[in-house]
């Protein structure tokens, strides 16, 4: 009986202590492991076979036109959707309705379809009303046109959502101290909002990136368009886009970590 009892009571304590193991295990990232090991076996691919290293040898020469692509684009969204967020909430009805009609059109055409009516129809007229011809505008330069005005709609939302957010009681206690609505908004309103938002401005950020993609139909030699134009010479169509997923699925994942490390060191400042 003693012995029964023995075994019970330690069958007991190893499962105790196994089972906050199992629970602390079930928490690991193992979409992140599994991508890992993943990328891993690619990357040795690379390194050990001559033709998958030829291969991203082609394709890596158009990260930097992806990343620059993506950066230029992004910034020149922000700063559209900011003065646009901020005139969707303004009290001045022509300026909000303007905004509204900005966001409705361009939140309802598809990325792709609103780059080549830039790249084809925008950039021309622009060109015949500056007296310049249509070649002196880069198709690079379209691209980013296109992917900053496409998500500036995007952007302005984020920041209306962001500022509304905001107590109204203290831009009330702001103009009651002497300050002018647009002091208010500067220095007490738009700080608050930007820290809010932050989150899902990254988000976009890593969109973009992705969605810079597109670009390859108008001809710019991103990753993508080179991909396209070494398989479709070589017939390496599995190696070639095995190596581009494996190449944004890379950026991705590294500008997503960045971005959530950015957002716990700035919620730990403001604490």
């Amino acid at each position: 009986m003693f012995n029964k009892e023995s075994d019970t009571s330690d069958t007991s304590t190893r499962q105790s202590r196994i089972a906050p193991s199992l629970e602390r295990m079930a928490d690991w990232p193992w979409w992140l492991i599994v991508a890992i090991l993943i990328g891993l076996i690619i990357v040795f691919q690379i390194v050990t076979n001559q033709r998958m290293s030829n291969i991203f040898a082609a394709i890596s020469t158009g990260i930097g036109i992806t990343l620059r692509v993506t950066f230029s684009a992004y910034i020149i969204a922000v700063v559209i959707g900011l003065f646009v967020g901020l005139a969707r909430v303004s009290k001045n009805r022509v300026i909000f309705n303007i905004a509204s009609f900005y966001v409705e059109v361009v939140r309802g055409v598809p990325i792709l379809v609103l780059l080549m009516y830039i790249a084809f129809v925008a950039v021309p007229l622009i060109a015949e009303m500056l007296g310049a011809r249509t070649r002196d505008f880069p198709n690079e330069l379209r691209v980013v046109l296109g992917l900053a005005i496409a998500y500036g709609a995007f952007e302005s939302e984020i920041f209306r959502a962001g500022i509304q957010s905001i107590e109204k009681g203290q831009m009330e206690a702001a103009r009651a101290v002497g300050m002018s609505y647009f002091q208010a908004m500067r220095h007490i309103i738009l700080p608050q909002a930007i820290r809010r938002v932050l989150p899902a401005l990254g988000n976009d950020f890593v969109a973009m990136l992705k969605d810079s993609s597109l670009v390859s139909v108008l001809g710019v030699e991103d990753i993508t368009q080179i991909t396209k134009l070494y398989a479709a010479s070589t017939f390496l169509f599995f190696q070639s886009y095995s190596i581009l997923a494996f190449i944004y699925l890379t950026m991705t994942i590294l500008l997503s970590r960045l971005i959530r490390t950015l957002e716990t060191r700035l919620s730990i400042h403001n604490r």
